[in-house]
């Protein structure tokens, strides 16, 4: 998740603390479970998440919170646009959180 900037300079997710909090806004779920998952992980690794590994929580966190839950229990795996290697690996992670 790269975004422009007015000089013509990259910033990534970690430099920009808007992007930061926007990330942990949107980790925050209806369903507990979730919710805290989401945030213990985010405490954990959110100041080394790679731009990848933003773009794959992002894509994640526009599921709806019950299919959201079944792929970090392992109940389902990642399908149709968020079935990229990137998520899988993210969603891998969160298993272990």
């Amino acid at each position: 998740m790269l975004t422009q900037t007015t000089d013509s300079s990259v910033t990534t997710h970690q430099s920009d603390p808007a992007n930061r909090a926007r990330l942990r806004w949107r980790s925050r779920r209806g369903l507990l479970e979730n919710d805290l998952i989401l945030t213990r992980f985010l405490d954990a690794h959110e100041e080394t998440l790679s731009d990848d590994e933003v773009d794959a929580l992002t894509r994640l966190l526009d599921l709806a919170d019950r299919p959201l839950m079944d792929l970090i229990l392992a109940r389902a795996e990642p399908e149709g646009e968020i079935d990229l290697p990137h998520v899988r690996a993210l969603v891998a992670r969160l298993r272990q959180a």
